[in-house]
């Protein structure tokens, strides 16, 4: 009698390495500070990561972070949007994209 070994392969998932969970972690601690977010979820697919940060935990997120590398050598791969599905940033980087978010929180924080 043999034994047939199945292979033991999940798909491969995207996700975010230390330093852009760093960043992204750091930008919610912020907001979270300023009064603004209060939730946030992690999804990991085989296509993309996304960071969603929620208002109230019962509503649709206000941002979602995306990471999608197979889009790295076309429009970028990461995408932040907005609340209604609408993309507000592209890029090859995690700064520039975060950076309306980091406009927001500048105005949160001074008014």
């Amino acid at each position: 009698m043999s034994v047939l070994a199945f292979p033991n392969r999940a798909p491969p998932q995207v996700g975010f390495d230390r330093a852009e969970l760093t960043r992204i972690l750091d930008l919610y601690g912020r907001m979270v500070a300023a009064g603004h977010w209060r939730d946030y979820a992690v999804q990991f697919d085989r296509d993309a990561a996304v960071f969603a940060a929620y208002r109230r935990a019962t509503e649709r997120p206000e941002y979602r972070v995306e990471k999608h590398p197979a889009f790295r050598n076309r429009q970028g791969q990461w995408a932040l949007i907005g609340e209604h599905g609408n993309v507000l940033k592209r890029g090859q980087e995690l700064g520039p994209v975060l950076a309306p978010v980091e406009r927001r929180l500048m105005k949160l924080v001074e008014g």
